[in-house]
């Protein structure tokens, strides 16, 4: 697994407001049962109400995707099939966002 990897959502309760999970986990990390991940939420469903740098939005797949970087959380590993692309690319982005939830900067 390859960090900031774009996976289908695998929750049939979430997937529809949640299509994708983006790998934020480091690969020094692989020996873990979980990967930490973070959703991709269609910005249609926020009504323009994201704060840009937490929420960075990203074209993937034809769509208009807030990175929901306030909704962090843990999968396991197995529940995560094959990438469907990368947001490695948005790397600076990514991490800006992961800065500013931790640390306010």
């Amino acid at each position: 697994m390859v960090q900031f990897d774009v996976y289908v959502n695998p929750s049939s309760h979430s997937k529809a407001h949640y299509p994708y999970l983006v790998d934020i986990q480091s690969v020094v990390l692989t020996d873990l049962a979980t990967r930490i991940v973070i959703p991709l939420g269609r910005s249609s469903a926020f009504g323009g109400e994201a704060m840009k740098r937490l929420t960075p939005m990203f074209s993937f797949d034809g769509e208009e995707l807030l990175l929901l970087t306030p909704q962090i959380a843990s999968v396991p590993e197995k529940q995560l099939r094959k990438p469907v692309g990368s947001l490695a690319h948005f790397r600076e982005q990514i991490i800006a966002a992961l800065d500013l939830a931790i640390t306010g900067v």
